[in-house]
């Protein structure tokens, strides 16, 4: 009698369990060793007060009482009707400081406060981190020491002086085109000399671990009230959320409650410049590869040997060659979308929610507004009419108005054709929204 024999399964693959401070292959601690031991510090608080029930509520009695949350969720009626819409804006522009980023700031000053650290520093693009550390810096009662590139302090002068009336010194590097990038590597040259009594308040979701988990966690609270917040007012869910994207603080904060409802879009609006030439644009998701980038592995623009290309955006909190890694890993999970806005739609977009609502937005956030209004034509084309949005309108444009002055006045430049650029291999396409 012939005996059947089993076929063994093959062994399962092992599941390996999450690193830490890696999202999937990206993130990681990329940094010199003199950093590793204040890094080890800082995850070492983080872990302890992040789960103190007497942190966290000195924490949020400060966001409700000082910053101003929670923030409102406005229906923009003008810019739904003339778009054939149903637009809600997200509104951060109207915290203490005049953006998401006091969100932030408190938590992390305090995090310092109980570390008992003499003195921190800080890293800004548009200055709004830099205001709202040297807010929060103010409040603690700790020195404060904001760098911030030469170029991004000729475009944000206003928000300089604010920093130094708010007793923060500031420090312009760089040289004469010195952006975001350089004002991240000063302050990480600063952190190495002086690790045993300064904090490092990084401004946005990127760095080294646990900078990005850090920073996401505390703006979070964007995403969680807006949740709630569209429930009540539309009683569902919105069909997409949009907000800019640079090193991606107030994208992830907003996007975060909402990653496991697989029927909302999430679309992030990244600078695309003039074009997207290397050197012309900011898009590091659209037209970037992995890359390793002030002590993360994240998505880079680069050359083909890995040099960092210079960047250009006209809203300097966008400027910025790399992104949080926790967008790259989103991108490459598929869950989130990134569209490249150029320079004259973000402007296009800034003047016209400035006259349809009677808001003006930060640059930054114009492109997420941009990013909207591209996504409703499309829906229309395809005969699908009245999508409900969401934006996050991450910051007030205050601080741009005289540098939009500046580009209004300017004469028109000539449209240029970018060179072919290969989109990023999940990436569903490369798309540049331009004017008009």
């Amino acid at each position: 009698m012939s005996k059947k024999i089993a076929k063994k399964a093959a062994p399962a693959t092992p599941k390996l369990p999450p690193r830490e401070g890696y999202f999937g292959e990206f993130g990681g601690r990329y940094v010199s060793e003199l950093l590793i031991p204040a890094l080890d510090e800082l995850t070492a608080a983080w872990k302890k007060f992040s789960a103190d029930s007497k942190f966290q509520k000195e924490l949020q009695r400060l966001l409700n009482e000082y910053a101003g949350r929670p923030t409102l969720l406005s229906f923009a009626a003008n810019l739904s009707a003339k778009w054939g819409a149903q637009v809600y804006l997200k509104r951060e522009d109207l915290l203490h400081t005049g953006s998401h980023k006091i969100n932030n700031t408190l938590g992390q000053a305090l995090l310092a406060s109980r570390m008992k650290k003499k003195r921190i520093i800080a890293e800004t693009g548009a200055g709004q981190h830099g205001v709202a550390t040297a807010t929060a810096a103010a409040l603690m009662q700790i020195p404060a020491h904001i760098y911030m590139g030469s170029e991004d302090l000729r475009r944000q002068a206003l928000n300089a002086f604010r920093m130094r009336l708010l007793g923060a010194t500031v420090s312009g590097v760089g040289g004469e085109h010195g952006t975001l990038r350089d004002a991240v590597n000063e302050a990480l040259r600063d952190w190495a000399r002086n690790v045993d009594d300064t904090y490092y308040l990084i401004g946005s979701a990127i760095g080294p671990h646990p900078y990005p988990t850090i920073v996401r966690t505390l703006q979070s609270v964007i995403g969680r009230e807006a949740r709630a917040q569209i429930l009540k007012a539309a009683g569902r869910l919105p069909e997409a959320v949009f907000a800019c994207v640079g090193g991606g603080s107030n994208a992830l904060g907003i996007f975060y409650a909402f990653l496991k409802d697989k029927g909302v879009k999430l679309i992030g609006a990244e600078a695309g410049g003039r074009n997207l030439n290397p050197g012309n644009h900011a898009a590091s998701l659209t037209a970037g590869k992995p890359g390793i980038l002030q002590g993360a592995l994240t998505y880079v623009l680069q050359s083909a040997d890995g040099q960092v290309h210079n960047v250009h955006s006209v809203s300097a909190g966008l400027d910025y060659p790399g992104v949080g890694p926790e967008h790259a890993y989103l991108l490459q999970q598929g869950r989130t979308q990134y569209v490249a806005v150029r320079d004259k739609a973000a402007l296009e977009a800034f003047k016209e929610l400035a006259e349809e609502e009677g808001i003006l937005p930060a640059l930054e956030t114009a492109h997420a507004l941009a990013a909207a209004k591209e996504y409703v034509q499309e829906q229309r084309k395809a005969g699908r009419k009245n999508p409900l949005l969401l934006i996050c309108l991450s910051g007030r444009g205050d601080k741009d108005v005289q540098e939009v002055e500046r580009l209004m006045a300017l004469p028109p430049e000539p449209e240029q054709e970018a060179v072919e650029v290969a989109p990023v291999s999940t990436a569903p396409k490369v798309k540049v929204i331009s004017a008009g």
